[in-house]
């Protein structure tokens, strides 16, 4: 109850902004051919964005050569403006108490828009890496 309270504050306050901007990004990264997986990750992020409590990212095990190219390219273009960003949102959420959740919910979209090729948006608590058992 309280992830579906604090996702709602969320989409009120800032994620429905952010997915906004996402998404934009990722029409006009999927218009050009090349920057098709760049569009793809800012749709992914988008969504994390639109509703981020109960959901984590996790690091694919099968994300080889390309994504750490990918990523090296995405950090140099977009992800250290992304990163500055969201650290800003998030000092500016943190200055009240009711925005300390929404605060740290921004810091947790640091690492995805930092580095998204190669990463995966599980929920929380219902990711087993492969080769483990439950």
């Amino acid at each position: 109850m309280l992830r579906l309270v604090l996702n709602v504050i969320w989409l009120v306050l800032s994620g429905f902004w952010l997915f906004l901007g996402y998404m934009v990004a990722g029409v006009v990264a999927c218009l050009l051919v090349v920057t098709i997986p760049f569009g793809i990750a800012a749709f992914r992020i988008g969504l994390y964005a639109l509703w981020p409590f109960g959901r984590e990212v996790v690091r694919r095990p099968t994300a080889g050569a390309a994504s750490t190219i990918g990523n090296v390219l995405w950090i140099v273009l977009f992800g250290w403006w992304l990163v500055i960003g969201h650290i800003g949102t998030a000092i500016a959420l943190a200055v009240t108490i009711v925005g300390l959740p929404l605060a740290w919910a921004n810091l947790k979209l640091i690492p995805v828009s930092l580095v998204p090729l190669g990463s995966q948006i599980v929920d929380s608590g219902r990711y087993v890496p492969a080769g483990r058992l439950m």
